[in-house]
């Protein structure tokens, strides 16, 4: 990479006119930094609220889904009851149809009986008045054998009548008793069965509602959240046009973006200067030599993006080339920024990403890969 000696670089003269003092108070740590500092604090703390929000919403759909689920398992349980109970009611309207046929049988039966007992009554009145032939007035008036048996027969006629009439009623009514003793039974049976089954369909309604409402509360509280996270976003868009309003420059060198890089909570201020420093050219052309004539160029070279970086911090004073930083700082690995450096390249790991020219294909200089730092020489800056 270019060699050059540190003391052929141009410096930043101090006092040279009030531009260059506030330059330099900037790179002393004062100036507009600190209030881009808050407002990547801000920054970060919205994107921690959005995440926060978005795994809410999350929770949220996979509440709804299940309980989505959940519902329509309830959904089929409760047609399946229905189906159930709407078999019952049919067989519950047989039931009943055929009682009332045979009440009405009955009720026929027992008119017929009725009838009958009346022309048995009758016939009794008959035999008490004289006006019906008994079987010993049926001898004695009978005008030889073949009208004897001729008024017998005629009589044992009538008798039988009489006795199948009898029976006849008794036996229906016993056995339209019989049948309206199990009808009444079946439909007891049938109007429990009903009310079991009535029940359940009650039951699986009521848990579907809750369900529902269950859904619902999820779905509610997702809209709620998605609302949250809209306004979030937009909070998010004003901040980071604000931080790059906010951003100013330190002879060209500007000390907020809002690049892809964020600093980690609870970075040290010069970390944040860093990484914004290194958003802002992290997507510029590699140049060899750029950003050595001044810190603000279209373009530079691996030593020349460390350097620009590291002076928005107000860790270095003027570019530096690679071998410059083999002895720059303290020696070995810092515990937020080091620098590896050779004689012929140079980058750095701030926070953990990678500072890189090599990676410039990918269209910025920043990694979270690692790489080999064999030859290389680790510095940091004190403190850091």
């Amino acid at each position: 990479m270019l060699r050059r000696a540190v003391s052929s670089l141009p410096r930043l003269r101090l006092a040279a006119t009030a531009g260059v003092a506030a330059t330099a108070a900037l790179l002393a740590g004062g100036g507009p930094a600190p209030r881009a500092a808050g407002l990547q604090g801000r920054i970060n703390a919205k994107h921690t609220a959005a995440r926060a929000l978005r795994q809410g919403i999350a929770a949220d759909s996979q509440r709804a889904r299940v309980t989505g689920s959940r519902l329509s398992a309830a959904q089929r349980s409760l047609s399946a009851i229905q189906s159930e109970l709407d078999a019952r009611t049919a067989q519950l309207a047989q039931v009943r149809s055929a009682l009332v046929q045979a009440r009405t049988r009955l009720t026929e039966l027992e008119n017929r009986l009725q009838e009958g007992e009346l022309a048995l009554a009758a016939n009794l009145r008959q035999v008490y008045e004289g006006d019906r032939p008994d079987w010993m007035t049926v001898v004695f008036e009978a005008k030889g054998f073949a009208d004897l048996l001729e008024r017998l027969q005629f009589l044992q006629r009538i008798r039988s009548q009489d006795v199948s009439v009898v029976r006849y009623v008794h036996v229906t009514r016993t056995e339209v008793l019989a049948q309206a003793s199990r009808l009444g039974v079946l439909e007891v049976r049938d109007r429990r069965l009903a009310a079991v089954v009535l029940g359940r369909r009650n039951q699986v309604a009521a848990a579907r509602t809750a369900l529902a409402r269950e859904r619902l509360s999820a779905l509610s509280r997702r809209a709620r959240k998605a609302a949250r996270l809209q306004k979030l976003r937009h909070q998010l868009a004003r901040l980071e046009a604000r931080q790059a309003r906010v951003a100013r420059s330190a002879n060209g060198i500007h000390l907020a973006t809002g690049g892809a890089v964020q600093p980690p909570a609870g970075a040290p201020v010069a970390v944040a200067r860093v990484i914004a420093a290194g958003n802002a050219i992290a997507g510029l052309p590699y140049r060899y030599g750029g950003g050595h004539g001044s810190f603000h160029d279209q373009a530079y070279d691996c030593s020349g993006s460390v350097s620009y970086a590291l002076a928005a911090a107000g860790l270095l004073s003027a570019p530096l080339d690679s071998t410059g930083f083999e002895s720059w700082g303290q020696p070995g690995p810092g515990r937020w920024i080091t620098v590896y450096a050779n004689a012929g390249h140079a980058f750095m790991v701030v926070a953990g990403w990678r500072f890189d020219t090599s990676d410039l294909g990918s269209g910025t200089r920043w990694s979270q890969s690692q790489r080999s730092t064999g030859g290389f020489t680790a510095r940091h800056p004190p403190g850091l």
